[in-house]
């Protein structure tokens, strides 16, 4: 197996030379942020967090997004927060590209490097800091729970990605493979956040329209991404935020391999009024 990399923001700022031009799109039915707009300039302070800054790559917003939020954390060595999560709703999965912190979930420490994945849920007492000598980056995937009677809320748990093995897609031959970690047929669980891998030359080979929303970060590799109307080159570290109902398809381009973190909502009925 390949050893996983893992794409991070580049910081920084463009020097005074560059062009202006480049490949962010905002439209009725998708949005790219390519990595070249993930600089100092763009980043945001949280309540209770120190040494830290965040690339927010997703919010709820009227008319677009409905479920969920995105962060790319940066933590300076010591950085930090005891009181990370405002909202006692909101679940959470952390995904580690960078460095190393250390999680503290409901009183039990778990050392996190690149790779690791945690899920954190409703109402869980926890806290992150990064106890290294290099800054640490990790995904912050935000979504309020939504509960059902009669079905138990899903527990914490703490892996690695290198851990768990990649499901191929029927009829793929193994070209098109997805590390899931949880259970699909999980019903507590409203949300997956995933790893989705790609050989080079795979393809999803329909315009997949679907209700679910996705928010798709690129860890690794480059490929053409059908979006709604248009076809659009994507590289490492790229992020595309995906309607409901968006067609969707991907053409790996290659040389290496192309893998996303993909968060989309399940398991649960529409709500018929917001």
């Amino acid at each position: 197996m390949n050893e996983p990399r893992y794409a991070a923001p580049p910081g920084g700022h463009p020097g005074q030379h560059e062009l202006l031009t480049g490949r962010a799109v905002f439209t009725e039915a998708y949005a790219v942020i390519p990595r070249g707009t993930m600089r100092d300039i763009v980043t945001s302070n949280l309540p209770h967090w120190t040494g830290a800054r965040a690339w927010i790559l997703a919010r709820p917003l009227s008319g677009f997004a409905e479920t969920f939020a995105q962060y790319v954390v940066e933590l300076a060595p010591g950085g930090g927060s005891d009181r990370p999560e405002p909202d006692p709703e909101a679940q959470a999965v952390l995904f580690v590209m960078e460095g190393a912190v250390t999680l503290t979930l409901d009183g039990a420490g778990h050392e996190m490097g690149p790779g690791g994945y945690a899920y954190i849920p409703p109402g869980a007492r926890w806290a992150v800091r990064n106890a290294g000598a290099a800054a640490a980056r990790f995904h912050w995937v935000r979504k309020r729970y939504e509960p059902v009677a009669g079905i138990d809320r899903p527990a914490g748990f703490v892996v690695n990605e290198r851990d768990i093995a990649p499901v191929p897609m029927p009829g793929t031959e193994g070209r098109w493979a997805t590390t899931r970690f949880v259970d699909p047929d999980d019903m507590g669980h409203d949300m997956h956040v995933n790893i989705v891998t790609f050989a080079p030359g795979a393809v999803i080979p329909f315009a997949e329209t679907h209700v679910m929303e996705h928010g798709l970060y690129v860890l690794e590799g480059k490929a053409v991404y059908r979006l709604n109307r248009d076809w659009v080159e994507v590289e490492a570290g790229d992020f595309m935020w995906l309607r409901a109902f968006c067609p969707q398809a991907c053409y790996a381009g290659g040389p290496g391999r192309f893998r996303y973190l993909l968060y989309k909502d399940v398991n649960r009925h529409p709500r018929l009024a917001l």
